[in-house]
């Protein structure tokens, strides 16, 4: 493997975790990383040499994500909810019943902001990307970022109070 692919497969754990947030459904989030890899494979060419890896590959991933709910709503297609065997929690056997539902509602709260507070939320807070780097991922001025930021944040401060979870 060469530098480029060795940089895909560190990126994967951080390419699931913001799938996870692009995409309700432990399947879809997964559909999303194999989309994501494939099609930053198949730009390999476009690939600047001094360009971030993952913010590269940050911006492809969501640019599918916006695709396939576009098409999902032309199409009208129903998602089916999340069955009670999907698995919740990477490794239930080293979290307690509490933990297990603080990352729960966490969770829920994060996937019930709007889209554009819950992409900056998960790129900045989750993703540890720059004010810079999340703002060109998702196109929008730093500002911009900046102000979703700060809702996204202030929208589960207050929601997680609300359910006794606090930091």
């Amino acid at each position: 493997m060469d530098d480029f692919q060795t940089g895909l497969v560190e990126l994967l754990p951080r390419l699931r975790r913001f799938a996870r947030v692009l995409q309700s459904q432990d399947a879809q989030a997964q559909d999303l990383v194999q989309q994501t890899v494939e099609r930053a494979l198949a730009s390999r060419a476009r690939f600047r040499v001094g360009t971030r890896l993952d913010s590269w590959t940050f911006t492809i991933m969501r640019r599918i994500a916006i695709d396939e709910g576009r098409s999902a709503q032309r199409w009208g297609r129903v998602v089916t909810p999340e069955d009670d065997a999907t698995a919740r929690v990477a490794d239930t056997g080293r979290a307690d019943e509490a933990l297990i539902a603080d990352a729960w509602a966490v969770r829920d709260a994060i996937h019930a902001l709007p889209d554009d507070q819950k992409h900056a939320v998960a790129l900045v807070l989750i993703e540890g990307l720059s004010y810079a780097e999340a703002a060109q991922v998702l196109g929008v001025p730093a500002g911009t970022l900046t102000s979703r930021l700060v809702r996204g944040r202030q929208t589960l401060i207050q929601v997680l109070a609300e359910q006794g979870i606090t930091g």
